[in-house]
């Protein structure tokens, strides 16, 4: 009995390192055909020529119709558009601050942070109140009626991981304004949350409340950011003036892209990948988001081009919104969740298009084993783990679904490029982005071939 018990288990290993091979043969020329072709990359470039994609925008009108005349092009077996209200901003063309103190004039590399109302006309001039904390802004609120009040805490260069760097400042950027009117802040500035120490300002959004005067809110480039602080030492009563234009508008109607191609054998079963397809409008948003947008669109293609035949439909998602608002996700989520549409994982891209590192999995323990089970064969394509970990802020508001993925390329650079004019479509390396697509790729093709 012992001897069958041995030989059993004999075969069955060699039954799936069978399987195994043929796995890792199709991961191979997934992988070759992604890094020769370059088709998503290319892609990107026809994108970043279309310009910024901010919600609400012509240019994403423009972008949008583009997108979804290449998925039609592809030959998929549907591509449809999903109606969603979205918020409205504009920036305008107005974007000042000027530094005064005694004899010198210092103009300062500034950009209005998402959602900010305007100022007047002929700008708010006032002194400025440095602070590195709301706790330390709650300790000076004696001193912060009548001022602006300048967050100056820089992202936390000494960890490892800059997305946890970004964590530790963002909120001077999303609550400064409303804690700085709290104590009669007339206006809010932040240090760009970056890890380049250059002179671009980084914007992003920022929140208000009903309950607090609403006022402007602005990034400084880090090292202008540097400069005002240098120059607070030497003259407190210095004065800063600031100027913007920007306004918001009514709600306008939008749409989150879809496009698949159908299952085999469980074409109820969706394996969904995405990204987020609106951008700031400092940069053409190259790797925040349209490279994680185009991977995942270059995932279906690559099926198309190696004749894969999945037995789960694979689902592209472009989701408008992601960046101030999240209405094209909670408005994707709520249809297909109130309809049973059941998604057995969705795989989402937006950290940038560096090097693959791994995927996070937000799942149980039984399905996280299974997927790192395929390590060797994801290895083909440079992923390094799998492991328990969040996924991504526009596949989190599905629930009928087994598991949230999320891809994760190397980090370092990304901060230095997020929400600013230096996302660009030259910050992307063809060979990062075409192993992220094939790594994608090749996880959802054996999420297609044995589920979870």
């Amino acid at each position: 009995m012992r001897f069958l018990y041995l030989g059993l288990i004999l075969l069955s290993s060699m039954l799936f390192a069978q399987d195994y091979s043929d796995y890792i043969k199709t991961a191979e020329e997934i992988t070759r055909k992604a890094l020769n072709d370059q088709s998503g990359y290319r892609m990107l470039e026809e994108l970043c020529s279309i310009g910024p994609r901010l919600t609400g925008s012509e240019n994403y009108n423009r972008a949008l119709l583009w997108a979804k005349a290449r998925m039609e092009n592809m030959g998929l077996d549907s591509v449809w558009l999903q109606p969603v209200m979205v918020p409205h901003w504009e920036r305008g063309n107005i974007e000042e601050a000027v530094l005064t103190s005694g004899s010198i004039v210092k103009n300062l590399s500034v950009t209005a942070l998402g959602g900010s109302i305007a100022t007047p006309p002929e700008g708010i001039s006032a002194e400025v109140l440095e602070v590195k904390s709301f706790e330390e802004l709650e300790l000076l609120k004696e001193k912060a009626r009548g001022k602006i009040i300048f967050f100056s805490r820089p992202l936390e260069q000494g960890l490892l991981n800059t997305f946890a760097g970004y964590g530790g400042a963002v909120d001077q950027r999303s609550s400064g304004a409303m804690n700085a009117a709290r104590y009669g802040g007339v206006a809010a500035i932040i240090r760009s949350v970056t890890t380049k120490y250059d002179n671009v300002p980084h914007t992003g959004s920022m929140n208000y409340s009903d309950t607090l005067p609403k006022i402007p809110g602005a990034a400084l480039g880090y090292i202008d950011a540097d400069y005002l602080s240098k120059m607070l030492k030497i003259d407190p009563q210095l004065k800063l003036t600031l100027k913007f234009n920007c306004r918001k508008l009514p709600d306008i109607k939008s749409y989150n892209l879809i496009g698949e191609i159908k299952g085999s054998q469980y074409p109820d079963e969706i394996i969904l990948t995405g990204g987020h397809f609106d951008s700031w409008d400092v940069g053409c948003g190259a790797h925040d988001d349209g490279a994680g947008c185009l991977q995942s669109l270059e995932v279906l293609e690559l099926f198309k081009k190696l004749n894969l035949n999945p037995k789960r439909t694979i689902r592209c998602v472009f989701f408008i919104n992601e960046e101030n608002g999240l209405k094209g996700a909670l408005e994707y989520a709520r249809y297909y969740d109130s309809i049973g549409t059941y998604h057995i994982a969705a795989i989402e891209s937006d950290r940038g298009a560096f090097t693959p590192e791994g995927f996070d999995v937000e799942s149980d323990s039984l399905t996280i084993k299974k997927i790192s089970d395929w390590l060797p064969v994801l290895n083909r394509t440079g992923i390094e783990y799998v492991k328990n970990g969040g996924s991504g802020v526009d596949i989190s508001k599905i629930q009928n679904i087994k598991a949230r993925i999320g891809y994760v390329p190397d980090d370092q650079r990304y901060m230095d490029v997020h929400h600013s004019a230096n996302d660009t479509f030259e910050s992307v390396h063809p060979r990062e982005f075409e192993l992220g697509a094939a790594a994608i790729t090749v996880l959802v093709y054996l999420l297609s071939e044995e589920g979870i």
